[in-house]
């Protein structure tokens, strides 16, 4: 036997071995308390999923399971995107619990599974051969399921006629069919490597077998298209498929609440666990795994123009001006309040330290207050934000916590230029483009720092990004250019006959 033969056995054995630690929910169940069992599983998911993959549910059926599977049962032509945070069960709920329970409600079921590849198809579609083979409670229920002959890796047909085949992405779709039957739900599961998103030509080519190939093959009553991934870039097939098919359903849930860390499966994560999960591996690729919000590549401002390095001391900047831009709502879905704190030396700029949150403003008033506290008494920072923002409400908040804090911000407020946000922070990129803008190298693993440079990244034409921390940012450098000196313009004045040699006006 081959190695590879070896360990797929090995890895259906244990796949075997699960589905039979289902056990039977009550082995001294009357027919009549079966059938009422069965009745009540067809209409009510979450007590399907109770009764027959107790082994999955280690927590309480989450309320977007139950809502997406609703939907899907409703609509026998759905198409669209089931696009949950990472750890949120959608390969399970779409690989085995829907497909499963549209069996027991008697449709008729051919599920195609589509991997990034065949052998990854494969192995998606051998958990639930394994429990129709295995599962007691599926076999006390509905008698032995097992059908010697079509049972092998990558297809298999039911003695109840649940049929179901693996096919890798691309692969061609001919013989898709088991005599008169073909299929009646497609579900393409993590088919987007990270290979496969840095190449847009090959992106798009699957989308069209998508669209002119695989649903095709589908010509029943029943036509279900599901893509199952987390959105871990800006551009994916489902957001091709998604722009492309307005009416598709795009079905999002969002791991945690990136304020206030309270988890969308509260059954399964405690209000801790994403906070913790941060720490760990930093909040942008938390955000892009858990969040659905990706990491997103400059195509103007780009990684390689961040410039760190180690800062000079506070007391040698000519200037230091912190720039606030001001969010009121501190939710998932609001602006972020943004405080960049910046300096300038010689002809340099330096981003000295920052806050970039979805926080109250409270907060990022009580962060400049610390800020302010904590500083050397020979340095003065600058405060400012736009006059816009201006109201009652931030006029109390600030008095409050220089009362709490008993100081004095002198926070100032300031025009911004009329002209298009857009076209304001563009005017960061000749800084950018020659080497002018610095990092204090310390906000290399400082998360608001990086919150704040990946907005700053995702500045494009059309960007639907959040743009509070280059706003700030630009805002900060725009105040800090009148102090900025530049050797050749003295010697200019100089030539010109404005100054003497000693740099003194005339």
């Amino acid at each position: 036997m081959r190695i590879k033969d070896k360990k797929a056995l090995e890895r259906y054995q244990k796949k075997l071995d699960l589905a039979r630690s289902a056990g039977v929910r009550n082995p001294f169940e009357t027919k009549e308390e079966t059938k009422a069992a069965i009745e009540r599983a067809k209409k009510d998911f979450a007590f399907c999923v109770q009764r027959y993959f107790p082994h999955f549910a280690d927590a309480a059926t989450p309320y977007f399971h139950i809502d997406f599977a609703n939907m899907v049962a409703k609509n026998p032509t759905f198409k669209g995107m089931c696009v949950f945070g990472r750890a949120m069960a959608k390969s399970v709920l779409n690989d085995i619990l829907l497909p499963f329970w549209f069996w027991i409600r008697e449709e008729p079921v051919y599920l195609v599974i589509i991997g990034n590849n065949s052998d990854r198809a494969s192995q998606l579609l051998e958990d639930l051969r394994a429990e129709f083979e295995a599962n007691p409670q599926i076999i006390h229920d509905f008698g032995i399921q097992h059908n010697p002959g079509n049972w092998e890796e990558g297809f298999f047909v039911t003695k109840g006629g649940f049929i179901g085949q693996a096919l890798g992405m691309g692969q061609s779709v001919r013989g898709l069919r088991v005599k008169n039957q073909r299929p009646t739900h497609l579900v393409a599961d993590d088919c987007e490597t990270k290979d496969l998103l840095k190449n847009p030509k090959r992106m798009n080519e699957m989308v069209r077998w998508i669209e002119r190939d695989l649903i095709p093959t589908m010509d029943g009553v029943i036509r279900r298209y599901v893509h199952v991934n987390n959105r871990s870039a800006a551009v994916m097939m489902m957001t091709i498929l998604r722009d492309k098919h307005p009416n598709w359903k795009w079905y999002q849930v969002d791991a945690y609440d990136p304020v206030t860390y309270e988890p969308a499966w509260p059954e399964k994560y405690s209000n801790t666990y994403y906070k913790e999960v941060e720490e760990d591996i930093g909040q942008l690729a938390a955000y892009s795994e858990y969040n659905n919000k990706p990491h997103i590549e400059g195509e103007i401002f780009k990684e390689e123009q961040i410039q760190y390095a180690p800062m000079p001391k506070l007391n040698q900047f000519k200037i230091i001006i912190g720039r606030w831009d001001v969010a009121y709502a501190g939710t998932a879905t609001a602006d972020y309040n943004a405080v960049v704190v910046q300096g300038v030396k010689d002809k340099d700029f330096w981003v000295i330290d920052t806050y970039c949150k979805q926080s109250k403003m409270r907060q990022a008033v009580e962060w400049m207050a610390n800020y302010q506290l904590n500083l050397p008494k020979t340095v003065v920072v600058h405060w400012k934000f736009e006059a816009q923002f201006w109201n009652d409400e931030v006029e109390r908040t600030i008095s409050e916590v220089e009362q709490a804090f008993k100081i004095t911000l002198n926070i100032i407020k300031v025009n911004n230029p009329k002209q298009n946000k857009y076209d304001r922070i563009l005017k960061l990129q000749p800084y950018y483009q020659n080497g002018r803008i610095f990092y204090n190298e310390k906000l290399k693993p400082h998360q608001d720092a990086q919150v704040g440079i990946a907005q700053l990244l995702g500045i494009e034409p059309g960007y639907k990004t959040h743009d509070d921390w280059p706003d700030a940012h630009q805002g900060g450098i725009e105040d800090l250019e009148p102090y900025v000196t530049y050797d050749y313009g003295r010697s200019t004045d100089i030539l010109q006959g404005r100054m003497n040699p000693n740099h003194e006006r005339i």
